[in-house]
């Protein structure tokens, strides 16, 4: 079995993708200009990037489209090999990539390294999909052979976010690459470096074929571009509600499939006969891993009445004992928010909570982009705070008598993405989640969790009922059904 090996030679260099978008196997100008990329933890500039016009989209997608054809004709062990390849350089060039995600991100090296893992992984899953069953024979009345065959959709376009835009990329294009396609990629325009040229890299050295990855990084001009092209079928977008609902609203009316990930205000529930400590620990990093800068992030922390007091002061004695700085620097527990605009909508809205009532037990304050971990009890059931996706290191903690109280409130948003029930019964913590609905639970953890090969996705706000991960998901996610008949003489008719 082949391997592949780190070189000297770096595998991202300004030289070869700066102030450039990738379109047809070439670095070449974007017609939207260039931008630079900026580390959050500092606010200096780590590299120029390009960026993308409308025009850009549309020769890149017909570029795509007639590359698509020979890759979904090519022999299964070949589009199967460039996977695994693919993810012996995720492996092999890890500590480089890490290094561009802790400052362009600003990932903490846990998280950028859990990122690489992941990354890899999905290379590795995606490369069986090529030899999967793509069929079914069906029954038939009349005399002839009847199957349903899966075929690759043709171009899609993977619509990518900044906080975590390693995962949140690759387990569309890696799938979709797999399986035939051919793939747009439009990463957030903060961290295309991370999230966009870094897998075009990869898949470069791994041999993919030019025009199967192109990379058309820009603002809502580009997205809307992708979704209305002609030649793209599938559109991959993870991201806000707000923005999944204007990306849904737009493919319905050209008639086109949109996998929607969206955002989560995820319920982790403490039952009364849950041990604290160990509830404080999964909680700590469900709600502060990433600056909570994630989907799947604890917003919502339902706790029992007996032991709500204890809880609270232990995670917030937590908070207040984590180190926030620059990741790149030196070791922290939590990095920079992406930019203002986040802190600010952050600060507003614990400010917001404490004016409504809620008692701020850790945090609130911030110096830069670098927000403090924090802590609220007992917010308003109203406030933002605790009714919306914060996108940032915020706790927001109520109690509950009975578990069918903790039921309603687990269940009372629009949101159903991620569900973390704490509990020496997991029987009973189980019971309770099959009446909370959401797309994921965890019983006795938090509810950030990731895997290559399980289904993720979401219900009501969180999602339209797309699924990413595993072999049948990916499978229905990237391909079409087609029935197929087969007669030995033509059919006769009465007519």
């Amino acid at each position: 079995m082949s391997t592949v090996t780190e070189t000297a030679e770096p595998l991202i260099s300004e030289s070869v993708f700066g102030g450039k978008i990738y379109i047809d196997g070439e670095w070449v100008a974007g017609s939207g200009g260039e931008i630079g990329s900026i580390a959050p933890a500092t606010g200096e500039p780590i590299a120029s990037v390009g960026v993308a016009g409308a025009d850009d989209v549309a020769r890149a997608a017909a570029s795509a489209a007639k590359a698509q054809r020979d890759w979904a004709a090519t022999p299964h062990p070949e589009r199967a090999a460039v996977l695994r390849r693919a993810a012996q350089l995720w492996e092999a060039h890890a500590e480089e990539i890490m290094d561009w995600n802790i400052r362009e991100v600003g990932a903490i090296p846990p998280l950028a390294g859990f990122a690489l893992h992941v990354t890899a992984a999905e290379c590795y899953e995606a490369s069986a999909l090529p030899s999967a069953p793509l069929g079914s024979i069906l029954s038939s009345e009349e005399p002839r052979l009847s199957f349903a065959q899966q075929v690759p959709v043709g171009v899609v376009a993977v619509i990518s976010p900044f906080n975590v835009p390693l995962i949140l990329g690759i387990r569309a294009v890696a799938p979709a690459l797999a399986l035939g396609n051919a793939v747009l990629l439009k990463p957030d325009p903060r961290t295309v470096i991370t999230g966009g040229v870094s897998m075009v890299r990869i898949f470069e050295e791994a041999g993919l074929p030019a025009g199967l990855l192109q990379l058309v990084p820009g603002g809502a001009d580009v997205g809307e571009a992708l979704v209305t092209d002609p030649n793209v079928r599938v559109i991959a977008f993870t991201g806000s509600t707000r923005a999944g609902r204007i990306v849904g609203e737009l493919a319905g009316r050209h008639l086109k499939r949109a996998h929607l990930e969206l955002g989560g205000n995820s319920a982790f529930v403490v039952r009364e006969d849950a041990d604290v400590d160990q509830a404080v620990n999964l909680a700590t990093w469900g709600a502060f891993l990433h600056q909570g800068q994630i989907c799947m992030t604890v917003g919502r922390h339902i706790v029992h009445e007996s032991l709500f007091d204890d809880y609270v002061s232990k995670l917030a004695t937590k908070a207040e004992s984590m180190v926030v700085g620059d990741p790149a620097a030196g070791q922290v527990h939590l990095g920079p928010l992406i930019d203002e605009v986040q802190r600010d909508r952050v600060h507003s809205m614990v400010q917001d909570a404490v004016a409504q009532g809620a008692t701020l037990a850790a945090g609130g304050t911030y110096e830069g982009l670098f927000y403090r971990p924090t802590v609220l009890a007992n917010p308003p059931r109203d406030a933002a705070v605790y009714c919306d996706e914060v996108f940032g290191p915020v706790a927001s903690v109520v109690s509950y008598a009975t578990d069918d109280e903790a039921v309603e409130l687990a269940a009372a948003t629009e949101y159903g993405l991620s569900l973390g029930i704490v509990s020496r019964d997991a029987m009973a913590a189980l019971g309770m989640a099959q009446r909370i609905p959401t797309g994921i639970v965890h019983i006795n953890d938090q509810t950030v969790n990731d895997e290559a090969n399980s289904p993720f996705g979401g219900v009501g706000a969180s999602g339209t009922g797309s699924r990413h991960g595993g072999a049948q998901a990916n499978i229905d996610a990237f391909t079409e059904t087609r029935w197929i008949t087969l007669r030995r003489e033509p059919g006769q008719y009465p007519l």
